[in-house]
């Protein structure tokens, strides 16, 4: 029992708001926990697919890929599941959620919309200025900046939106929670209030760090022709996603260290 403790502890648990509620991802399982309208909490744990459980989660940088992958398939599942459990007591609900298919169409519109938001426009829009820019270096850089903005840009358009503060909300309190889990105390109201919502290993912490590795990796790039920086820009994304991933467990691992709180800084100052 103690040896299991321990190994819990030492697990790096994450999670994820989701409608009314929070999902937590384990070792081998991710449960959703939701409020529903008559106030109660409905709860769910499911098992995690090999895929995301197996030997590729150990390897160096291709583990930050698949994490990246695994928060969107288990985002968009928790989503769905926490759906169905918010009104899974109102007797008119016949809500069943999303089919296989579905679910695999949504992760890809999602993760199309991302990369040409977040790393194909900026590339259209340093295109169009590219001949009043001097240098490669210079354009690189000015892309990376266009980048950082439209991600800021995007975070604080949608916090004005009620029902995602909402969910930033509940995004904190599952911060608060691994927090306690992390410190060894009971997981208690009393106990998860003494913590801040930030948290080093936060996904919107994980976002930020890809976009501020990737205007050092692709500012030595050069300038060659539209589609083929688009095209390094792709290749690129998981080494990139690698790169962010390692920085952000190990800011997360040593939390107390000076070079930590450097890595971790811009993240924890994004979530207050």
């Amino acid at each position: 029992m103690a040896e299991n403790k321990t190994e819990n502890i030492n697990f790096a648990y994450g999670g994820q708001a989701v409608i009314e509620g929070v999902m937590i991802r384990g070792k081998n399982n991710f449960s959703v926990a939701v409020r529903t309208p008559n106030e109660t909490i409905a709860t769910t744990s499911q098992p995690l697919s090999p895929i995301f459980t197996g030997y590729a989660r150990r390897v160096l940088l291709l583990r930050g890929v698949l994490i990246l992958v695994e928060a969107l398939v288990l985002g968009v599942k928790a989503l769905n599941i926490s759906a169905q459990l918010a009104v899974q007591n109102e007797p008119e609900s016949e809500e069943e959620g999303l089919s296989n298919w579905l679910l695999g169409l949504t992760v890809a519109f999602s993760l199309t919309l991302g990369i040409g938001l977040f790393f194909v426009l900026p590339l259209l829009i340093v295109h169009f200025i590219d001949p009043w820019i001097a240098s490669s270096l210079t354009s690189n850089i000015i892309e990376g900046i266009i980048r950082l903005f439209i991600l800021l840009a995007y975070i604080s358009a949608i916090g004005f939106i009620k029902d995602i503060k909402r969910v930033f909300a509940y995004h904190g309190a599952e911060h608060m929670a691994v927090h306690a889990h992390e410190a060894l105390l009971p997981l208690t109201i009393v106990n998860v209030r003494k913590f801040g919502t930030p948290h080093p290993r936060c996904g919107t912490a994980f976002l930020l760090t890809v976009v501020l590795v990737s205007i050092i990796v692709f500012a030595f790039l050069g300038r060659p022709d539209l589609e083929w920086r688009i095209l390094s820009r792709l290749l690129l994304i998981p080494v990139v996603a690698g790169i962010s991933y390692e920085l952000i467990r190990f800011s997360g691992t040593h939390q107390t260290w000076g070079i930590s709180k450097v890595i971790s800084g811009p993240g924890l100052l994004l979530q207050d």
